[in-house]
């Protein structure tokens, strides 16, 4: 009797199921297939052509590894990824130090949500608007800040025209737009760090910045592996600060990576190297995030 009961009510448990489950795949179905329209079909086509030579003009032509032996010995590539480096190195580096600073303040000082909400005000701004703003602001002849720098008593600086500062401003202006976004994550790491970890501390006589270093930092190291995992990778991809100020110069000064693939693809119309540049990004940001979530422990916490 009580196996008849059993299997009578283990039937209709089934029947829920697939319903759930045929229920969830609808839902996740336009996802899936926006996944495979916008992400798989485009990385599986531009490897397919960065073995080939193809214009708009002449259907793809298989070369092999031509366009990859173009890219070892292509200077313009070079000099693109070293601009990106030092583009990524400048802006991983203050985003990161300013963005900590801030989310400790929050946590320590005050969590205000109306203070939450202006941290996060620069990142709701387009990257084409605050290049347009930043491209005025500094100006040579009618920027404000050189303006205001004149009246001092110092000398205008060409930001935009500069070899040596055009990388930097580019990535202090991104700096500005992100550091509030990357506040808030690590906000929320803090936030997951138990209180009386601090309070013991304070009772032993620790200080603010002895609980940093021994309490904040290491607990928050998960937290801050992924950001500067995300972070990186975006940087790596900066393009629209550079297409709207400069593109690209002074003298290939800042010419990032992006900037010279859209150049090949859409300015030369060569998309089989332009694929292969594509292909090359893709591998050097595969590197570094393996390596970087391996030297952090990204995976593991020392809360567990």
């Amino acid at each position: 009797m009580s196996t008849a009961t059993t299997s009578t009510r283990s039937a209709p448990t089934r029947r829920r199921r697939k319903d759930d489950t045929k229920l969830a795949l609808l839902f996740i179905a336009p996802a899936s297939v926006g996944l495979l329209v916008f992400l798989v079909w485009p990385l599986l086509t531009g490897l397919y052509y960065s073995f080939t030579e193809y214009t708009t003009l002449t259907p793809p032509q298989w070369v092999g590894l031509a366009n990859y032996q173009k890219l070892l010995a292509d200077p313009t590539f070079w000099t693109s990824l070293k601009v990106t480096v030092l583009y990524v190195l400048i802006n991983i580096g203050v985003q990161t130090v300013v963005a900590l600073v801030i989310a400790v303040l929050m946590q320590r000082l005050t969590q205000s949500t109306v203070l939450r909400s202006l941290v996060l005000a620069p990142y709701l701004v387009s990257n084409v608007v605050a290049a347009i703003v930043f491209l005025w602001i500094l100006d040579t002849q009618l920027g404000v800040f050189n303006i205001f720098l004149q009246w001092i008593g110092f000398d205008p600086i060409a930001f935009w025209a500069n070899e040596t500062w055009v990388i930097p401003t580019v990535a202090l202006v991104n700096v500005w737009r992100h550091m509030g976004y990357t506040a808030l994550l690590l906000f929320a790491g803090l936030q997951s760090i138990p209180a009386f970890l601090y309070e013991a501390a304070r009772t032993e006589g620790a200080g603010e910045i002895a609980m940093f270093r021994r309490i904040t930092l290491p607990l928050l190291r998960p937290i801050l592996a992924l950001v500067l995992i995300m972070t990186i990778i975006g940087s790596f991809q900066v393009f629209d600060t550079v297409s709207v100020t400069t593109q690209g110069g002074p003298a290939d000064a800042s010419k990032v990576l992006q900037m010279y693939i859209y150049e090949n693809a859409f300015g030369q119309y060569q998309f089989g190297y332009a694929s292969a540049l594509s292909v090359a990004l893709l591998l050097i940001l595969m590197v570094i995030t393996f390596a970087q979530y391996w030297m952090t422990d990204a995976g593991k916490s020392d809360l567990d």
